[in-house]
């Protein structure tokens, strides 16, 4: 309610802007000479989660540290050897642009801002590096000075808690899966769900990111990070599992119909997942039921087993885990809001148990590319700065090599430039007036807040939103200049004409270089962080050790969440996002045959090895520019694996086969004839299942 109305923004806008004054009051009182890096770090680490403000707060005043000591041990020692100088600052924020794109978390603005803090410290003092020392610690105690004043504002007055917030997205994001999963079970899909679905990989991402914050909560008891790990899990799992057991309900329909106590299975299902917020014990009671019933519906298999008796075994293993996940995920988020520290049940506890990290997508290849972008442009900024002779020309070089090191992980780096174009131009004209109009008539500090109010409190409010904060955060960082803010005001207007005439010449080189480095590459990163993942199916089918199911799932998921907003930025469209998808339930099935491998003999597991050869080369030789379906070689293979797997003499064996060879069945080859031959109608379908769905592989 109270973001309907403006009160949050509002709220937070006016948290802002007093720690903003709240900085420059005290920078001025102990005599620093730049009083606007207080001003704008204020703005910069400003959050609208306390515990988010902590936590970049401890990022920038690391990373700001660490720039500026690389400042004061290059400077000196290079500033005779302008190449050799140029070549080491551009090297270092090269690797720290690398560094942060390797990690993806709120963790790498502390990377990034140790590489560009570089810049921003020795630029301005390359004509006497006698004083880079000084300069350094001035601009550290400046930045840190802003970084407390927010800090301290954002935390103690009015908080929002990062655990709340998380708590609120998490009730959100169970919803919206349990809705999906009536939607699947219901047969008669929402088409709009499509593309809600996939967005559980972003949901499941963005839970990650905000986990990083909880252990800086200010406000009440956070959740620990292992049970926002196990939720994860859980989560990750809805995905595939859900388009499993679609795609068995579809081609058993396809093959003659349902069962009535399957039918029946089906529809107590989704009475419980509707009624999925009932109490804990209940629930789990219910599920237990469910999950018994899948079990004694499964078909017992034998060498006789015809292709309906293989896709009733799946559909019952893969809807008693999704009821599993389900329920686990609703136990989880019980567990994250429980103040204590003790699992809510046994269960519970079982999942925590060793629980830590979260696996995510490494890419090497971007991360590479991001930070040649970042070397280049400051290289060739600083050759030409240099070469132009322009004094003031190092505020554009500066701008420029901060763009390149911020949006080198964004999907489309052109998009934010502009707005810091467009929002400096703004501050240009908003700036002169405030400097050269109304400031000379400024005699006291309360006169001077007066002053600052207005533009700051309304950009402040632009900020709260997403949608505009790309226009008001560069519009603030302008009107914030060091000749408006500073210990004793000084009337030049040719100085702050120039000044700003270079931040915005810094602007558009960033984006000459953005477009000159990466547009033209950008359907090539689309295409080669998809072919990363088919090279790792690949690896992982000729692998002879357990498999990490758990760990692939959440590879994959995360390389789907970066995928997504990059697919739109390229204008591919979501075909590559849908054979993420299948490539996603391909590597859980070679995941249970690999296992499967592990726990027979070599001579047994030796159609099953064939087969997962098969897969692994099919996958290493697929061009994201051209992909080919498999060949048929690979579905006899299938179908002859399948074949003796269900000779085998032990049910374990006859059913983890089966299981693993019909998921890569119906992934790789979901048109082809059912094995065995075509199998004649027995079961009406009922009506509430005849509705036409959309198949999915799986």
């Amino acid at each position: 309610m109270t973001s309907r109305y403006g009160i949050d923004a509002a709220i937070f806008s006016l948290k802002s802007f007093a720690a903003a004054m709240l900085a420059v009051y005290i920078a001025l009182t102990i005599g620093l000479d730049r009083p606007f890096w207080s001003f704008l770090t204020a703005y910069i680490v400003a959050q609208p989660l306390a515990g988010t403000v902590v936590s970049k707060a401890l990022f920038r005043v690391i990373g700001t540290f660490t720039g500026g000591c690389m400042a004061v041990l290059l400077v000196p020692n290079l500033v005779n050897t302008p190449v050799l100088l140029t070549l080491a600052m551009a090297g270092w924020l090269a690797l720290c642009v690398f560094v942060s794109m390797m990690d993806r978390t709120p963790r790498s603005y502390m990377f990034v801002l140790a590489g560009y803090t570089t810049a921003i410290v020795a630029f301005p003092v390359l004509d006497a590096p006698q004083d880079i020392f000084t300069y350094a610690v001035l601009r550290v105690q400046e930045i840190t000075l802003g970084i407390v004043c927010g800090s301290f504002v954002h935390a103690l007055v009015l908080p929002r808690s990062v655990a709340g917030f998380l708590l609120g997205r998490v009730d959100g994001i169970l919803a919206d899966a349990e809705r999906w999963s009536l939607d699947l079970l219901q047969m008669e899909p929402d088409p709009s769900y499509v593309a809600e679905r996939r967005r559980l990989a972003q949901d499941v991402t963005e839970l990650h990111q905000l986990s990083v914050h909880l252990p800086f909560e200010t406000n009440r008891i956070a959740p620990r990070v292992r049970t926002v790990r196990a939720l994860q899990d859980q989560l990750s799992l809805l995905m595939p599992l859900g388009a499993a057991v679609a795609d068995r309900i579809a081609g058993l329909r396809e093959a003659g119909g349902l069962p009535d106590d399957v039918c029946a299975l089906l529809a107590d299902t989704r009475g419980w997942i509707s009624r999925i917020a009932m109490p804990r014990e209940d629930r789990e009671a219910e599920a237990l039921q469910l999950i018994a019933r899948c079990h004694a519906l499964e078909p017992a298999l034998t060498a006789d087993s015809d292709w309906r008796a293989l896709m009733l075994l799946s559909l019952t293993s893969r809807l008693a885990d999704l009821i599993a996940a389900h329920r686990d995920a609703r136990a989880l988020a019980e567990q994250m809001a429980t103040p204590g520290r003790r699992p809510v049940s046994l269960r519970v506890a079982e999942l925590l148990e060793g629980r830590r990290g979260r696996e995510v997508h490494r890419d090497y290849s971007g991360a590479l590319r991001g930070a040649i972008g970042a070397f280049l442009t400051m290289a060739v900024g600083m050759a030409l700065w240099i070469g132009s002779g322009w004094q003031d020309g190092s505020t554009g070089v500066m701008l420029a090599a901060v763009f390149l090191a911020l949006f080198a992980a964004a999907p489309n780096p052109i998009a934010p430039l502009k707005a810091f174009f467009f929002g400096t131009l703004i501050a240009t004209v908003v700036g002169g007036i405030m400097g050269y109009a109304i400031l000379p008539r400024v005699t006291n500090w309360p006169e001077f807040i007066a002053v600052f109010a207005p533009p700051m409190l309304v950009l402040g409010s632009l900020m709260h939103s997403p949608r505009w904060m790309g226009i008001a955060l560069p519009t603030m960082l302008g009107v914030a200049s060091p000749l408006l803010i500073s210990q004793k005001y000084v009337s030049n207007f040719p100085a702050f004409v120039n000044g700003n005439l270079s931040e915005l010449v810094g602007i558009a080189f960033a984006i000459v270089m953005v477009r000159l480095l990466q547009s033209a590459g950008a359907e090539d990163a689309v295409r080669k962080t998809i072919r990363i993942g088919w090279r790792e199916i690949g690896d992982r089918a000729n692998l002879m050790g357990p498999p990490n199911v758990r760990g692939w799932i959440n590879t994959m998921l995360d390389r789907i969440a970066l995928l997504s907003p990059r697919l739109v930025a390229s204008g591919l469209g979501g075909n590559a996002l849908y054979d993420a998808l299948r490539d996603l339930r391909t590597g859980v099935a070679i995941g249970e045959l690999r296992q499967l491998r592990l726990a027979i003999g070599p001579e047994e597991a030796a159609p099953l090895t064939r087969v997962l050869g098969d897969v692994g080369t099919y996958y290493r030789r697929l061009d994201p520019a051209d992909p080919t379906p498999p060949r048929d070689e690979l579905l006899h293979d299938i179908d002859a694996a399948t074949d003796a797997v269900l000779a085998h003499p032990r049910p374990m064996v006859r059913r983890a086969g089966v299981l693993g060879l019909l998921s890569l069945r119906r992934n790789l080859f979901p048109e082809a004839a059912p094995l065995r031959g075509p199998v004649p109608p027995s079961t009406p379908i009922p009506p509430s299942l005849t509705g036409e769905g959309n198949r999915s592989p799986a």
